[in-house]
């Protein structure tokens, strides 16, 4: 194979991911107008439901040009040579091969995020703010922009900096390595991202005395569940969706509740929606997925190693100079169908999960709150309850409302 032959082929991979895209948004979009299921009448009267439909369709539209926008900027960027002009900037400045790559990375990644921030914006302030979602000020938008931006850098640069320095002090070994520190940070990021990056971009206050403290003690002293720390976050600082989430395990377990979750539910529903989260950690859940997830990407440096020296990679995206950074783009790209499938995968076992957390909940509490809250929490974010069957499967990490309620009501 010849570097032009893997450029098309590099580019097929795009053409085809974005086509397959498209199909599914189409034929989800052909289901936005669907009766409601019987099992759902109760979710929206015909006005909110008619709310409910211009959302998805406002969304519908609003994705189709996004979507769009980035591929043909995409192929553009390919078919220029915008890697090379990229990586010659970046060499400009450095003969240091780590700092090369910071450097071609940053550059991209600031391109993108100053290309991508209009549609943001606009997604904030004009979808969210006319559907009554948004809660969010311009100052905490760009607060949030500047913030993760600053993460990503520092995080992220880090992290690549140290992966790439292993490459060449070990060769082709260089994954094992990498391996090693993916996976002590993604443990170090379970246990302690609520603790140390939450609070950049959210206040987290301990839950007050009071019916709904005592009711979920209550619980998790009957389940067996050892909990010192619950906590409630102003999710309403930036919309009015609802949510809750566990994290951590051991000592660093803890549930987060949205105060907007708080707002929207009756008390044993929330008691109801933290016996779903605690059934994820009492089936072993967290773990499952942590453990997978560090395999799968030592699946994928293993798989990375064998190519990350073919110059072949880089003379693909027209960059004279073999690297590590413009190998990566390129296996990225070659690996995203294996990706896909492996995330097909997850989804599939995801879902799963959520059934069990959603048994296990029903057999520790009881079933009809959990429905309610369910209900509410789709109506109050105008969600789709008529997705199309292959969307689901492709896109869907949780069953679909219809699908839960039945298995609830079983």
């Amino acid at each position: 194979m010849n570097s032009n032959t893997l450029f098309y082929i590099l580019i097929a991979i795009l053409v085809i991911s974005f086509m397959i895209d498209k199909i599914l948004d189409t034929l989800n979009a052909k289901h936005f107008d669907d009766k409601i299921p019987a099992a759902l009448a109760d979710v929206y009267d015909a006005e909110e439901y008619k709310k409910s439909q211009a959302y998805k369709k406002t969304n519908e539209k609003f994705s189709n040009i996004t979507g769009t926008f980035s591929f043909v900027l995409t192929l553009v960027f390919f078919f220029s040579d915008g890697f090379k002009y990229v990586d010659d900037i970046s060499r400009s400045f450095t003969d240091n091969s780590i700092l090369v790559a910071l450097i071609f990375f940053g550059i991209i990644m600031l391109g993108s995020d100053i290309l991508t921030i209009p549609f943001s914006y606009y997604k904030t302030f004009v979808i969210e703010e006319k559907f009554g979602f948004n809660k969010s000020t311009k100052k905490t938008f760009w607060l949030d922009k500047l913030k993760g931006l600053l993460m990503t850098a520092l995080i992220g640069g880090v992290v690549l900096a140290i992966i790439i320095w292993f490459y060449e002090q070990t060769g082709a070994d260089f994954w094992i390595y990498a391996w090693v520190l993916v996976a002590v940070f993604s443990l170090f990021m379970n246990l302690f991202y609520a603790k140390l990056i939450v609070p950049l971009f959210n206040k987290q206050t301990p839950l007050e005395d009071g019916e709904l403290k005592f009711a979920i003690e209550k619980y998790a002293q009957k389940v067996g569940f050892k909990l010192n720390n619950i906590f409630v976050i102003d999710g309403s600082k930036r919309s009015t969706k609802a949510n809750a989430y566990f994290s951590g395990f051991g000592a660093q377990k803890r549930i987060t509740l949205f105060d907007t979750l708080i707002n929207d539910l009756e008390t044993d529903e929330i008691v109801a929606v933290l016996a779903h989260e605690v059934g994820h950690y009492k089936r072993k859940h967290i773990i499952f997925n942590l453990i997978t997830s560090i395999l799968l990407t030592g699946f994928t440096l293993y798989i990375l190693s064998f190519f990350i020296n073919a110059p072949i990679f880089s003379e693909a995206l027209g960059v004279a100079t073999p690297s590590f950074h413009i190998g990566l783009i390129a296996f990225g790209i070659l690996y995203s169908p294996i990706s896909e499938i492996t995330g097909l995968f997850m989804n599939y076992v995801s879902r799963k999960f959520e059934y069990q957390a959603d048994n296990f909940a029903k057999e520790t509490f009881a079933a009809k709150p959990l429905i309610t809250s369910l209900k509410k929490l789709s109506k109050n974010s105008l969600s789709n309850l008529t997705p199309h069957p292959a969307y689901v499967f492709m896109h869907y990490s949780h069953p679909t409302l219809l699908k839960r309620v039945k298995n609830l009501d079983a």
